[in-house]
C-alpha cells in the first residue's frame, strides 16, 4: 500500500485520483479550503483523510505535510493538483489577479515541494506529480495568464526531476487537456475587462470553455486510473499527456518549435566569434 498527499481533493481529477488510490488500499491524505468533506473521508474511514490548508501561507502548508507524516508514517507520493483557470487577453487581466493566480498554481505547488522535499531526501524516496496542463506546452490566445503558470510548474517539475534524480525521488508532470471537471465552471475566473477588440481571438477561449462545460471528452475517473498505471511502470514518464486534445495540440506545437528552429538555424549559429 502506498501514502499519498493530494491538493485540492474537493473536485475534479484530484477527487477522481484520491477515490482511486483508496479503492485499491492505499492511503490518501487530502487537501482542501474546507474544513470538513464527509464524502470524501467517509469513502474509506481511517485511510481517508482531510487537512485544510492555505497554499498561499507557507507555515499552514509545512503544518499539513507534518500532519499528513504523522498520519501516514510516511508519503510516497505528493500530488500538486490544486489550482483554477483564469481566462482574458493579456491587456485585460490585472496583475493583481495575475498574482493571485501565480500564488494558487506555481506557488502553492512550490511552497508543497519545498515542505516535503526534506522528508523525502531522508528517505531517499518519494515521487511528486504536478498536475499541469496541456495548456503549459501550447499556448492558446485568451489563456495567456492561466498557461504561463502552467509553463511555470512544468519547468518546475522537470528542473527538479534532474535535482532530485541522484536521491532516487521522481518526478512526474501530468499534463491533461479538456475534462468533465467543474475547471470550466466553478474553476474559472474571467477578467474583469472585456476589450472588444479582443472578440474575433482572445475571447474565443471564453465562449468555448463556458459553452463547452460538461461536455469535454475526457474522463477524471479513466485520467485517474491512466496516472496510477503510469506511476507504477518500473520507469514512470517525466511528461504524461492525457486526452487526445492534448496529444494534438502539444504535438502541433512541438512540431512548430522544431521547425522554427530549423528554418532559422543558420542565423541562430551565426553570432558565435569567429576564432582569429
Amino acid at each position: 500500500m502506498k501514502s499519498w498527499l493530494i491538493t485540492g481533493i474537493g473536485a475534479g481529477l484530484g477527487r477522481a485520483l484520491a477515490k482511486a488510490a483508496l479503492a485499491r488500499g492505499d492511503t490518501v491524505v487530502g487537501t482542501s479550503r474546507q474544513a470538513e468533506d464527509a464524502g470524501f473521508t467517509g469513502m474509506a474511514p481511517g485511510r481517508a483523510h482531510l487537512i485544510q490548508v492555505d497554499l498561499r501561507d507557507e507555515g499552514s502548508v509545512h503544518d499539513a505535510v507534518t500532519r499528513a507524516e504523522e498520519l501516514t508514517g510516511s508519503i510516497d507520493y505528493l500530488v500538486n493538483n490544486a489550482g483554477y483557470g483564469l481566462i482574458g487577453a493579456i491587456e485585460e487581466v490585472s496583475i493583481e489577479d495575475a498574482k493571485a493566480l501565480f500564488d494558487i498554481n506555481v506557488f502553492g505547488a512550490m511552497r508543497m515541494m519545498q515542505a516535503i522535499l526534506p522528508v523525502m531526501r531522508a528517505r531517499r524516496a518519494g515521487h511528486i506529480v504536478n498536475v499541469t496542463s496541456v495548456s503549459g506546452h501550447a499556448p492558446w490566445a485568451g489563456t495567456a495568464t492561466y498557461g504561463a503558470s502552467k509553463y511555470a510548474l512544468e519547468c518546475l517539475g522537470q528542473t527538479l526531476a534532474q535535482e532530485v534524480a541522484p536521491m532516487n525521488i521522481r518526478v512526474t508532470n501530468v499534463a491533461p487537456g479538456g475534462m468533465r471537471t467543474e475547471f470550466a465552471a466553478a474553476g474559472l475566473r474571467l477578467a474583469e475587462k472585456d476589450i472588444a477588440d479582443y472578440d474575433s481571438v482572445a475571447h474565443f477561449a471564453r465562449r468555448s470553455l463556458t459553452e463547452n462545460a460538461g461536455k469535454e471528452k475526457g474522463d477524471p475517473d479513466r485520467a485517474a486510473m491512466a496516472i496510477l498505471t503510469a506511476l507504477d511502470a518500473p520507469e514512470p514518464p517525466l511528461n504524461l499527456f492525457l486526452g487526445e486534445d492534448a496529444l494534438h495540440y502539444a504535438t502541433d506545437q512541438h512540431a512548430f518549435v522544431s521547425a522554427q528552429i530549423e528554418q532559422w538555424r543558420d542565423l541562430s549559429l551565426s553570432i558565435a566569434f569567429e576564432d582569429a
